[in-house]
């Protein structure tokens, strides 16, 4: 049984048929609607794979990572999560098997189990369910993401978990919510219920009766498809809920409530509170199907053939939109693939120019040639983390006409040998002779000082401001005074001054990279200062084309 708090109300997301149906878009959803009553909630994902974090995982692989303000690196659906809710999330709302299996294993070595023979049940799913309980811990409602596909060996566990929870608590405190795909053949004109019957016979193989399916369609599902599935999958029909593409994911919590999802929900798990105030998300519906203006943004990265890799950055850029009630037209280009001309001449095409994070050298040359453009052609221009770097390595060649300038580690990623004193971007002190990858770098959030008279302090409107971190290579503040002496201001720095958070070029109309990631804490409800200024800026650069 959870400790504490058992009044908190449950509900469990699984996923069929195929992976990527947006179960975390659901769960956020969720999320909104039950805050617009006035409930507490807590968001957590259950990753089944090995690995402790996604941290040292490959963008192409995985996508992005989130980052919390505890610096744990976790799945980008936590920012779905985040995005979608006033939740502040931590490393306990984000979980995998590799985590499972270290305390269980832990245990085992400090003689907990009392020599017993340590199994997956009952110490991989009391382990598995006591990482959801401390993760729901003074909630009014907990949502949790059981991460994979149902059919996956690898989730076995967390369903037997969820199906444990159910046991113990009731099933007017726990439910569960099945997301599947309703794919549709075209020869034969039809949307097919087969995949989601085979996928919640699945469920119910290992004990999980779903109180309602979501069901995942690029069309409307008509009454009669519901019906099917409701007799098949052994669901009331009002309780199959059609989840039809949207022009935008943030559609989808008043679309579900129109449905009467939330209500539903409310009903069966016996909760009672106000009356919803979707009147934001009524705002953000009207701001995205109507907007007023277009602005064209070109986004030079380096794992661009998996847009998740960059899911923050996209997202900020819409909120940037709404609040300016722009559409924000995004496009990425792989700066590693393109020529030098190539990439030129897409960039005239673009009203402001976004370089985001990343590491290793692959695709810098590209990035510093959309820097200097930016630069020298007054396009507006935002450098994250690596962009901001690869800002500084550009200013310190053609500005400061330092040719050699570079990043410590761009050299140690290309083995070439040049002089510490070409370095612009260095290795933090106490990051030298670190190997382990894992969780090794300046991660979560940390204060940032903002000085008078910069366009930083204009964007926030405040003094100081905390922002998240993920990164080892700081500016070498051996170029302070030459950067400044040439038009760079540094108008962010940690407290004590010898960080620089914030760059940003005097003559220009705006010109500004940070050392930490604005995107990671952007919302539809309330867009990011830097990147609605940015997008004001490109809005303004439009105009005058």
């Amino acid at each position: 049984m959870p400790p504490g708090n058992q009044s908190t109300k449950f509900i469990f997301i699984t996923g069929g048929v195929v992976s990527s149906l947006g179960k975390g878009i659901v769960a956020g959803s969720l999320g909104a609607l039950f805050e617009t009553r006035g409930l507490k909630v807590s968001l957590t994902k259950a990753d089944p794979y090995l690995n402790i974090d996604p941290g040292t995982m490959n963008p192409f692989q995985h996508g992005e990572v989130f980052v919390t303000d505890d610096g744990a690196e976790t799945d980008l659906d936590i920012g779905h999560y985040e995005r979608f809710t006033t939740a502040k999330l931590s490393k306990k709302n984000s979980f995998t098997t590799g985590q499972v299996y270290d305390a269980v294993l832990s245990n085992e070595r400090d003689g907990k189990y009392l020599g017993g023979t340590v199994q997956v049940i009952p110490h991989v799913t009391d382990q598995i369910k006591a990482k959801m309980f401390e993760a729901a811990k003074g909630s009014d409602v907990a949502i949790i993401e059981i991460g994979g596909t149902v059919g996956d060996i690898e989730s076995l566990p967390f369903l037997e978990a969820i199906r444990q929870v159910r046991l113990e608590l009731g099933a007017q405190n726990a439910h569960f919510v099945h997301v599947t795909l309703l794919p549709y053949i075209a020869p034969a004109k039809e949307l097919k219920t087969k995949p989601t019957q085979h996928s919640v016979k699945e469920l119910r193989q290992i004990g999980i009766q779903p109180d309602f399916i979501v069901c995942r369609a690029d069309r409307s599902v008509s009454e009669e498809k519901k019906k099917k599935i409701s007799l098949f999958c052994n669901v009331p029909v009002d309780r199959v809920i059609e989840a039809q593409d949207a022009e935008s994911i943030y559609l989808v919590p008043t679309d579900f409530h129109k449905q009467g999802f939330d209500q539903k929900l409310m009903d069966s798990l016996q909760i009672w509170t106000q009356s919803p105030d979707l009147s934001d998300w009524d705002r953000i519906r009207k701001r995205i199907l109507e907007p007023k203006h277009r602005v064209r943004i070109g986004v030079i990265g380096k794992y661009t053939d998996v847009i998740d890799s960059y899911k923050s950055i996209q997202e900020a850029l819409i909120h940037a939109g709404i609040q300016t009630e722009s559409k924000v037209i995004v496009d990425y280009l792989d700066a590693s693939k393109l020529s030098e001309q190539d990439l030129t001449e897409k960039l005239q095409g673009f009203d402001g120019v976004l370089v985001p994070g990343g590491f290793g050298v692959r695709g810098i040359a590209g990035k510093i040639q959309a820097a200097q453009f930016a630069r020298k052609n007054k396009v507006p221009f935002f450098g994250i983390c690596l962009g901001m770097q690869v800002a500084a390595v550009e200013f310190a060649k053609h500005a400061l006409e330092l040719a050699s300038a570079t990043s410590s580690e761009f050299l140690e990623d290309s083995k070439e040998s040049e002089s510490v004193d070409s370095e612009v971007i260095h290795l933090m002190e106490h990051q030298k002779g670190v190997h382990r990858k894992g969780g090794t770098m300046r991660l979560g959030s940390y204060p940032c000082e903002l000085h008078e008279n910069s366009l930083a302090k204009r964007c926030y409107g405040t003094a100081s401001v905390s922002e998240r971190h993920r990164h080892r290579f700081e500016f070498n503040n051996a170029f302070r005074e030459r950067f400044e002496s040439a038009g760079m201001r540094f108008s962010g720095t940690s407290p004590d001054g010898e960080l620089v958070e914030i760059m940003e070029l005097e003559d220009h109309p705006w010109y500004l990279g940070c050392q930490f990631h604005p995107e990671l804490k952007s919302s539809p409800r309330s867009a990011h200062p830097l990147f609605a200024s940015f997008v004001k800026a490109a809005l303004k650069h439009s105009a005058t084309k």
